[in-house]
């Protein structure tokens, strides 16, 4: 991953965040410290954006952000995604 990816991945992840909630998170302010399960997503919803990442940035996902649960917070999710190759 660029430099200038690992820079853009949390605003590209909650634009991607947004987009699996159908963009009602656009009306929510996203913090670091809120969860999954404080936005309404469950594992599978975690799943489909693991893909969805995987596909719009090209990387593989590292273990980390493969094993998020629903109770992980934005912040570990975009520690897990910034470890991604």
């Amino acid at each position: 991953m660029t430099q200038a990816a690992y820079n853009a991945l949390p605003e590209q992840l909650v634009a991607l965040i947004n987009e699996q909630l159908g963009g009602e998170a656009q009306a929510r302010q996203l913090t670091p410290d809120l969860t999954f399960e404080s936005l309404g997503m469950d594992s599978l919803a975690l799943m489909e954006l693991v893909v969805a990442a995987e596909e719009r940035f090209g990387i593989v996902p590292s273990e980390e952000a493969m094993d998020l649960a629903p109770s992980a917070t934005l912040a570990a999710a975009a520690h897990a995604f910034a470890d991604a190759r």
